[in-house]
């Protein structure tokens, strides 16, 4: 039955050729859901909207996770491989570090952004996009855009999220409720911002595309996407040429895990101001935890790598019992019965055990309070490369390493052949936790890990690790540590870290990397974080 908000089919997926490297595809029965927008208009600029309002100390909240339950064999995320030995355990770094700091490394929306400014809730959900001219972060429930050249705070900011949508109406200009994402599409200069508005149900995603890439003077493409009494969490995205790809951990009724939705945003649609329709393959309760693939590179100014193959697939993934899976989609918004899915294609993985088991054991100096590893997931992002000679997928997530956490990190290649495992370990020098990552490659191929730091005799500190090119596989070079004017401990009530981190390419140069997260600046209570941005580069790149 076709309705005209919402049309539901059921599509069986067509099994792909298997790479000698992998198992065997199979194919997986999903549903087909074809939302149009309940609200859609042109909204103007957000240059004069008020900053956020630092009053909320009253209202101070923690913003639920709901985590996926254990999924069996290789098919989910959840919370596999509680015990056993790591395969790929990096024990020691000799090489020193390559890198080349860069000329930022300034607050990012948090404690210290301004004078008066006051957390509204944790975590903060870090995330950055760089733009042409400007980077944007957004946390909960706020974003703020700086000068690229100088981190300089630019004037009127921080905003509310929800900002983006005043005057739209709906849940998404009434509520503020967080999990954002911001991305900037290089290859079109534009501008993504979306958050979820979940206060009650109809549950609502919110999206704004940009009409340009100046964030702080252009007006923006706004909808919002109605899944009812499906609570749609943990929302990722990544930039595709057919679409903006979309991933959520479903909810009936906010409570019940469905399965995750595997989803695309009709973005040609979306940035002419068009009726996009948001394409979703709902998964069963088997699958969990999917990320979608990201295009780095392929503008002007990259000069070596290329977009993807006409017509390629998109990639989702997840990961299992020392496995990863990958899912290969097509969708086609002239005609939703020529979307498709395919998977999962499972590749074996070195044994893991999952950081915390999956949860909190996360050690911090000067207090018994310990913080959450989200070791259930792969982080955020699943970066893609096409090299020319080879496509790349990377991506990372948190293990067990030497007893304590470490990033375990993985590249995939394909080299016409099939997708394969060319590179994956964990990184553990010593007996510091290591978690919360996020992981990508520079134009020339060289790799960079950013992540959290901690243990009994250290507060969280934020470090990055790399490799060029042409180092040994599987290996990364010695740890840089960020300098801080200061760092604490968080003190509780909650265990909250995170949710996720981002490290992204500036497009001008695809060479320099920007990662924010989160840290303290003094030992406090789990409202009081603050945020950092930083950019290094590779010599040579």
């Amino acid at each position: 039955m076709r309705l005209r908000a919402l049309s539901y089919a059921c599509v069986l997926a067509l099994a792909l050729a298997t790479p000698p490297s992998a198992a065997v595809a199979r194919s997986t029965e999903t549903a087909l859901l074809v939302l149009m927008p309940v609200a859609s208009d042109v909204g103007l600029s957000i240059a004069h909207a008020p900053q956020a309002d630092h009053s909320r100390e009253s209202a101070r909240r923690e913003i639920a996770l709901r985590p996926a339950p254990e999924a069996p064999g290789g098919n989910g995320g959840g919370k596999p491989n509680r015990g056993g030995v790591d395969g790929a355990l990096q024990s020691s770094a000799v090489d020193p570090a390559t890198t080349i700091a860069g000329n930022v490394n300034v607050d990012g929306v948090g404690r210290g952004i301004t004078p008066s400014y006051a957390d509204c809730c944790t975590p903060p959900d870090t995330n950055l996009a760089v733009g042409t001219t400007q980077l944007v972060q957004w946390v909960n429930l706020d974003f703020a855009a700086f000068d690229k050249t100088t981190g300089a705070l630019l004037p009127g900011y921080p905003k509310a999220g929800n900002s983006i949508w005043q005057g739209f109406g709906t849940g998404c200009e009434a509520n503020n409720d967080g999990d954002p994402i911001v991305k900037f599409d290089a290859q079109n200069g534009r501008w993504i911002m979306t958050q979820f508005s979940v206060s009650s149900a109809p549950y609502l995603q919110c999206v704004a595309v940009s009409n340009s890439d100046d964030f702080t003077n252009t007006t923006w493409n706004r909808y919002a996407y109605s899944f009812g009494s499906n609570f749609p969490d943990y929302p990722k995205v990544g930039i595709w040429p057919d679409g903006y790809y979309f991933t959520f951990n479903m909810f009936r009724f906010g409570a019940t895990f469905m399965g995750s939705a595997a989803c695309a945003f009709d973005a040609a649609t979306g940035r002419a101001g068009g009726a996009a329709s948001m394409q979703c393959f709902q998964f069963g309760t088997n699958v969990a935890s999917l990320l979608p693939g990201d295009l780095d590179g392929a503008t002007a100014a990259a000069g070596t790598t290329a977009p993807p193959p006409a017509g390629a697939a998109g990639y989702f993934m997840n990961f299992g019992s020392s496995s990863l899976s990958q899912y290969r989609a097509h969708f086609d918004f002239a005609n939703s019965a020529n979307s498709t899915i395919t998977g999962p294609t499972t590749f074996a993985t070195p044994s893991f055990a999952t950081a915390c088991g999956g949860g909190t054991c996360v050690p911090q100096a000067g207090t018994a309070q310990k913080v959450d590893s989200l070791g259930d997931r792969l982080m955020y992002r699943l970066a893609y490369r096409n090299f020319g000679t080879y496509e790349s997928l990377t991506v990372t997530h948190s293990v067990k390493g030497s007893g304590t956490a470490a990033p375990r990190w993985y590249e995939l290649r394909n080299d016409g052949t099939g997708w394969a495992i060319a590179q994956a370990s964990s990184y553990a020098p010593d007996t510091t936790y290591r978690w919360m990552g996020s992981a990508a490659q520079d134009k020339a191929g060289n790799f960079a890990v950013g992540y959290s730091a901690s243990s009994t005799a250290i507060s969280p500190e934020i470090r990055y690790a790399g490799r060029l090119a042409s180092d040994a596989p599987s290996t990364l070079r010695q740890e840089v540590t960020v300098s801080l004017p200061s760092t604490g401990s968080e003190t509780g009530p909650y265990s909250r870290w995170g949710d996720y981190s981002s490290l992204s390419l500036d497009p001008a140069d695809d060479c320099t990397f920007w990662y924010t997260t989160m840290y303290y600046k003094s030992f406090g209570n789990s409202f009081t974080w603050s945020t950092r941005i930083v950019n290094f580069k590779f010599p040579g790149c």
